[in-house]
């Protein structure tokens, strides 16, 4: 009786034994799965995020003109937006009816649909992802510096090709502008906005931001004014750049667009191109001295 009451509480003691390897057996399957799930958890977010995460290519350095700074040692990369409201969205306030029409969004590769297609695409984006796309973009400003670097070259970067958006007002979901998260890059901008151009004479814009103002047939008078404050304005003349508009020194800014190079207080003067040529607005200025 003695041996059975032993061998029963042994057997008692191997069954709990057994018993808690199962239970422990139990919980490590438990972890595990849960560990599983966090991995999987963490892959779809990932996968999720490459999603929706923007996929076209944000900056271009195909524009002809652009490309002419790097014999001095720049290379410039700007955004093409739709301009004016061809994608549902007004990027262009400012705008005038001649420079509307003039506008060389339809230049070179941008008589082609594909290309229209992208830029009203990547407008829209700007506007209702707007967190994704600045983020997309602050990647290829990044990679741009870094590629340039690698050839002994600047990188420079113009946001408003075809647009004039107030970017010292457009902030990621840091709460910081895109001067800002690239604070030892140069960018720069045309635009037809007197109080934009005020600031940035006043020093009131992040120091790596330059602007040029931007003259049309409904802004001469603030044009004047913008030179008179010591600021540069660019003008498109007709077959010919004269040496003086309005008193002020005319320069050729067609020999590149490295618009933050140019001494202060001139007139940048651009031939007229594309659909500037039908100009009848006044947007296009004649070629001749005043």
């Amino acid at each position: 009786m003695c041996i059975d009451l032993v061998l029963h509480k042994s057997l008692s003691i191997n069954d709990l034994g057994r018993a808690a390897r199962r239970k422990q057996l139990t919980i490590n399957n438990l972890q595990l799965s849960f560990i599983k799930s966090i991995f999987f958890l963490a892959l779809l977010a990932i996968v999720c995020d490459s999603i929706g995460m923007i996929k076209t290519t944000l900056l271009t350095a195909g524009n002809a003109k652009i490309t002419k700074g790097e014999a001095f040692g720049y290379i410039t990369k700007g955004i093409h937006l739709a301009p004016a409201n061809l994608s549902g969205y007004e990027v262009c306030r400012w705008r005038s009816k001649g420079c509307t029409m003039a506008c060389l969004n339809t230049a070179g590769r941008g008589q082609m649909d594909s290309v229209q297609t992208s830029r009203i695409n990547k407008t829209k984006l700007f506007f209702e992802e707007r967190f994704d796309f600045l983020a997309k973009l602050s990647k290829e400003i990044t990679s741009s510096i870094k590629s340039a670097t690698k050839k002994g070259m600047q990188a420079v970067f113009r946001p408003n090709l075809t647009s004039d958006i107030a970017w010292e007002s457009i902030i990621n979901e840091d709460g910081v502008t895109i001067f800002e998260k690239h604070s030892s890059t140069q960018f720069y901008d045309y635009t037809k906005s007197f109080k934009r151009m005020k600031a940035f004479l006043d020093g009131e814009l992040p120091s790596n931001y330059h602007l040029t103002f931007s003259c049309s047939e409904t802004n001469s008078k603030v044009a004047k004014l913008v030179l008179e404050l010591g600021g540069n304005v660019a003008v498109v003349f007709r077959d010919q750049l004269p040496s003086t508009w309005n008193g002020f020194d005319v320069i050729n800014g067609d020999e590149s667009d490295l618009r933050f190079l140019d001494k202060q207080g001139v007139v940048v003067g651009l031939i007229e191109k594309g659909l500037a040529k039908k100009d009848e607005t006044g947007f296009v200025q004649e070629g001749i001295n005043s």
